[in-house]
């Protein structure tokens, strides 16, 4: 179980760690967004030292409407476990996000009025 926090603004931050293709783990603080279908979406930028391998594209439907995304195979490092998923590539993401995908496999537990937010 990953203990998280509240941003400002009611958001909900776990930090993960990224794991590059050369077995370096880089913590990042990732923002769960049950909007997001995935697992995990990153912005290209933050893609370049990761050194992931391409897959293909996909369309998803956005806040903005339909866009098109570049899926990598990417590694990270949730709950003390190491897992390889598809990870979603953008030049508009401007947080990493964790999606809903992670709450079919992981609990995940909020209480705003005592401060309590898990996952795993």
């Amino acid at each position: 179980m990953i203990q998280g926090n509240f941003g400002d603004n009611g958001q909900l931050f776990f930090e993960i760690d990224l794991i590059t293709s050369d077995g370096l783990d880089l913590p990042v603080d990732a923002m769960l967004d049950t909007g997001f279908t995935g697992f995990l979406a990153i912005n290209k930028q933050d893609l370049e030292c990761l050194d992931w391998a391409y897959i293909g594209e996909e369309s998803l439907r956005t806040a903005e409407g339909e866009s098109r995304f570049d899926i990598y195979l990417g590694k990270v490092l949730l709950n003390e476990q190491e897992y390889e998923i598809n990870v979603y590539v953008g030049d508009e993401i401007t947080e990493v996000l964790l999606g809903s995908e992670w709450l079919k496999i992981m609990p995940l537990v909020v209480n705003y009025q005592v401060g309590i937010l898990t996952l795993g």
